[in-house]
């Protein structure tokens, strides 16, 4: 009963229902595999008792309906030759075989009940292995995908990517720290370009301060000569 109990369940068995509750899917699936295969040999095994066993029942109904044959021959024998005590003996002698007979296919019938059931959850489980087999890739990649999502999600919440964030900002520092004292370093030294720049500057301004003073002169010249212009008039 053991066999047939632990196969019945496995038939019955929902194998999404065992993954979901199963804490390493890559680990049940190998096990619910191996279970099945080792059941599947089992039942095999039992099948081929089984067929073994219904050969020898079918034997021996042979066997007893072959000797109710040889009686009810014999009986007519008997009764050929006016021996009815014999010919009543020997239909006593068939009704055994046949009754024998009788008992063994009863048996046969139960027998080959069985092996029909067996053969159809036999075909089940194959079905069920089958599929447990093509999905076992999937699983165990999902699996490892999960794994590292989970690994991923677990450095990235703790604080070792903070700590790691912050002396890149300590390093940034630095290095701004270091950029500032060699711009420092360059603080009022001019170059030759820059010395030239500076000339062109001055120049330029001094074209602008005296073409303004000759603007103003010109204005002040102007406004006298007016002046005069309008003393004449009056005298």
């Amino acid at each position: 009963m053991g066999i047939f109990s632990r196969f019945t369940d496995i038939i019955n068995s929902n194998i999404n229902a065992l993954l979901d509750k199963a804490e390493d899917p890559e680990k049940m699936v190998r096990l619910i595999i191996q279970e099945m295969e080792d059941t599947l040999v089992e039942v095999r095994s039992a099948s081929a008792k089984t067929i073994a066993n219904k050969k020898d029942v079918v034997h021996q109904i042979n066997k007893y309906t072959q000797e109710a044959a040889d009686w009810e021959a014999k009986a007519e024998l008997a009764i050929s030759k006016g021996r009815e005590d014999l010919a009543r003996a020997a239909l006593q002698e068939r009704q055994k075989a046949d009754t024998g007979a009788e008992s063994l296919q009863h048996e046969l019938s139960l027998i080959e009940d069985e092996l029909s059931k067996l053969q159809n959850e036999t075909g089940q489980l194959q079905d069920k292995l089958a599929d447990a087999k093509s999905r076992q890739k999937t699983i165990v990649m999902r699996q490892n995908t999960v794994s590292s999502r989970l690994e991923v999600k677990k450095r990235l919440d703790s604080s070792t990517v903070d700590d790691a964030m912050g002396r890149f900002e300590q390093f940034e520092r630095k290095i701004d720290d270091l950029e500032s004292q060699v711009e420092a370093y360059d603080v009022g030294k001019r170059s030759l370009k820059d010395e030239f720049a500076n000339l062109e500057a001055d120049t330029q301004i001094e074209d602008e301060l005296s073409a303004l003073k000759q603007k103003m002169a010109a204005s002040k010249q102007k406004a006298a000569n007016t002046d005069n212009a309008d003393d004449v008039k009056k005298a």
